[in-house]
């Protein structure tokens, strides 16, 4: 079980949920629903505003869809420690057709629309380490933003899919290896990096000529206690523009002195963009980092503002 101990501390963020909600999803039958696929199933298409989706406590064990035309649709739960959404699928894992899922058959959440929102919720895959890649969500729609959010799960815990844009505000992601992965521009604002065991924090697949890839603001790297020194990689390029940045962030004992890895592969070295600014902790040493790293000076770091990477959308 994964404590979540810093990410606990967050949850006086105000809501965004500024209206009564649409649906109420509950267990026990007091809401419209007992399923938050079903309150999806009935929600309208082709919506031009954000549809209410409030999912209060409990353990929803249940693959959840939300397909292409339900756009804008908004869930919130009663606290990421009260309503978690989970399931069990792996890479591994047999279908009913005697086929494995494989990675992207994995997620136990598939969002496909675009403009969604979630609150105080957890996502999680709890299939373990046996079974391989288990996505706890997989995002794919455009303008994703999530806040008070956690992630769980091991190795690909939440899949950015390409030609997307995504916001975090104040989540927790936990996972071990390339835990964070895909092609997506994605801002991490004030977000907690957990690390389980030894592994990558990301694997961006960045398309060249992108101009963002990740970029974590203000975010604390940690790591299970049990975790030694110098076990983990900022990243590793899952395609060869990888474009990672890390602004401001206090990166714990478990990150490893060079930072970077190279994926097997030099000529990586040359296309990748990976970089920090004014890092903080026992993981950073700067003068141990690998050459083909950046460190980025003050101008530099002004092109990886909040603004200039969400450009006119305001998320919340």
């Amino acid at each position: 079980m994964i404590t979540l101990v810093t990410f606990d501390a967050k949850m006086a963020v105000a809501s965004s949920f500024a209206k009564r909600p649409d649906k109420i999803v509950a267990k026990d039958g007091s809401g419209d629903y007992t399923t938050v696929q079903a309150a999806i199933d009935a929600a309208p298409a082709g919506r031009n505003q954000f549809y209410a989706i409030l999912i209060k406590k409990g353990i929803y064990k249940e693959l959840i869809n939300i397909p292409k035309g339900k756009n804008f649709i908004s869930l919130k739960g009663e606290g990421a420690v009260n309503t978690i959404l989970t399931f069990d699928n792996s890479a591994r894992k047999l279908d009913a057709n005697g086929k494995e899922y494989g990675t992207f058959g994995s997620s136990s959440v598939y969002v496909l629309a675009d403009n969604f929102t979630a609150e105080d919720l957890t996502f999680e895959n709890s299939s373990g380490t046996t079974g391989g890649q288990a996505l706890a969500i997989s995002v794919t729609g455009d303008r994703a933003a999530f806040k008070n959010c956690s992630f769980l799960g091991h190795q690909d815990t939440f899949y950015a899919g390409g030609n997307t844009i995504q916001y975090f505000k104040n989540c927790f992601i936990a996972g071990t290896v390339d835990f964070i992965f895909g092609a997506s521009t994605a801002y991490f604002d004030d977000c907690t990096l957990h690390s389980i065991s030894a592994g990558y924090l990301t694997a961006a697949s960045t398309p060249q000529g992108q101009k963002y890839g990740y970029v974590f603001s203000q975010c604390k790297l940690t790591a299970e206690p049990s975790l030694a020194k110098n076990k983990v990689y900022l990243g590793r390029p899952w395609r060869p523009y990888a474009n990672v940045v890390f602004l401001n962030c206090e990166m714990g004992a478990h990150i490893r002195p060079e930072g970077w890895h190279n994926w097997g592969k030099v000529e990586n070295e040359q296309t990748a963009f990976y970089s920090e600014y004014q890092s903080k902790g026992e993981g950073y040493q700067k003068d141990k980092r690998v050459s083909w790293a950046k460190e980025l000076n003050d101008l530099e770091a002004s092109e990886f503002t909040k603004k200039k990477v969400l450009g006119d959308w305001k998320p919340f």
